[in-house]
């Protein structure tokens, strides 16, 4: 059949890892994150959605030209041109946290579709983990790629969820663009792990390793071949992140939305799992709202988990110079399969270990909202650095921009502190 009859298909083979890197933002922690925010605080955090939007665009844009014009990855454009003593806390916070998370999306996913089938919930988590990994390593990076792009869909599940919750849309409005700013360690700190969760390091690695999977898969498998974009390839790239970044942007304003609109509305402050918010929207938005959340759940998990462990996997192999890239043969890139493995593994080991998943994925957003701003600072110097980017470097309006979203991370993670120490 003709491509004019399938619109969406069209429209998802234009774009690529910039839609993906925005939709995986979306993960379980991320909903987590935004739904307990809601329930908390209510409206009054969705003004971050503005005001992020912008600073994400620019970062994950930065990051995808690192990776276009370098040929590597970002951890690979560290080890060649800056210090190992840089390098090594980075890729090794950044594993950790990639661990958890996935760990704990893994559990979310499984709680997610115990909602609908009976099964329990532990039973489910080896299955999931064992499938996940089965793709990733004898799944050619174009049939990934394509699943990731279908799996983006099921996330505007939570935009009709949203309207399902009949929000006070007056009350939304001046929330979205009046500012409620609370110098409370509640407030500070749930400001800290939605920009944790939003600008996080992990999409940093992801993105810039994915520009060159992209490149390898058209055929340029010398790094002299990768080096290098045109401005019409910069173009695509600029337009596919800002159709990610805003992808990201609207689902996690409506998860907020939907969440402020039933569990604050009916005094539920505290919620312990996004699955517990999808159950708790039943009695207050109905069935199909519940399950719309459920099913969002599920698909933002399943593509969130390859994205932390493959960006994990990325930044390891690019360090030590490992052969890496969905598109490698197991034979070929033992070791990077092998580190997407454990990563995975472990994940599941922190599921059947009694540790909370969701205050660990909380947390770690966190832990990501603190480590961003000097990993940040990192990725702005190596934008800025001619012998990795040659006549590619920063323009005015892109610095300003990429130092500003660093100062905004910075100013939180400090405010945060100071209202603990308060």
């Amino acid at each position: 059949m003709d491509r004019k009859y399938h619109p969406i298909k069209n429209i998802l083979d234009r774009l690529g890892p910039g839609l993906i890197t925005g939709a995986s933002d979306d993960d379980p922690s991320g909903i987590g994150t935004y739904s307990q925010a809601g329930a908390a605080l209510g409206y009054a955090t969705l003004w971050t959605a503005i005001v992020t939007l912008p600073l994400m665009i620019v970062v994950q844009h930065i990051c995808a030209k690192i990776g276009m014009v370098s040929g590597r990855g970002l951890a690979g454009v560290l080890n060649r041109y800056y210090s190992k003593k840089l390098l090594y806390p980075v890729v090794v916070g950044l594993v950790i946290a990639n661990t958890i998370n996935a760990g704990a999306d893994i559990a979310a996913i499984s709680a997610a579709i115990n909602m609908f089938v009976p099964i329990p919930i532990s039973a489910m988590v080896v299955p999931i983990a064992v499938a996940i990994v089965v793709l990733q390593v004898w799944g050619s990076y174009r049939v990934i790629v394509k699943i990731f792009k279908w799996l983006t869909l099921s996330l505007f599940a939570y935009v009709i969820a949203a309207f399902l919750a009949r929000p006070d849309w007056y009350a939304v409005a001046k929330a979205t663009f009046v500012p409620q700013i609370q110098f409370t360690s509640e407030y500070i700190t749930t400001i800290v792990a939605i920009l944790g969760t939003t600008i996080s390091p992990y999409l940093f690695f992801w993105e810039a390793s994915e520009e060159v999977e992209e490149e390898k898969s058209e055929g340029r498998a010398k790094l002299s071949e990768r080096k290098g974009a045109t401005d019409k390839e910069i173009k695509k790239e600029k337009i596919d992140t800002i159709v990610g970044m805003l992808f990201c942007n609207v689902v996690f304003y409506f998860v907020i939305v939907s969440a402020g609109a039933t569990l604050h509305v009916s005094g539920q402050t505290s919620i312990q799992s996004a699955t517990e918010a999808a159950q708790a929207l039943r009695p207050l938005a109905g069935n199909f709202a519940t399950v719309l959340f459920g099913i969002g759940l599920i698909g933002a998990g399943l593509l969130a988990i390859p994205v932390l462990t493959g960006s994990a996997a990325y930044a390891v192999a690019e360090t030590f110079g490992w052969p890496s890239g969905l598109d490698e043969k197991p034979r070929h890139a033992k070791k990077f399969y092998a580190v997407i493995a454990a990563s995975t593994i472990v994940g599941v080991v922190i599921d059947f270990a009694g540790i909370n998943p969701i205050s660990a994925l909380f947390w770690t957003a966190v832990i990501n909202g603190v480590v961003a701003p000097p990993l940040l600072i990192v990725v702005m110097l190596v934008a800025n650095n001619k012998r990795v980017m040659g006549t590619r470097t920063n323009g005015l309006f892109t610095n300003i921009v990429g130092w500003l979203a660093t100062a905004v991370m910075f100013a939180a993670a400090i405010g945060m502190f100071v209202t603990w120490s308060s």
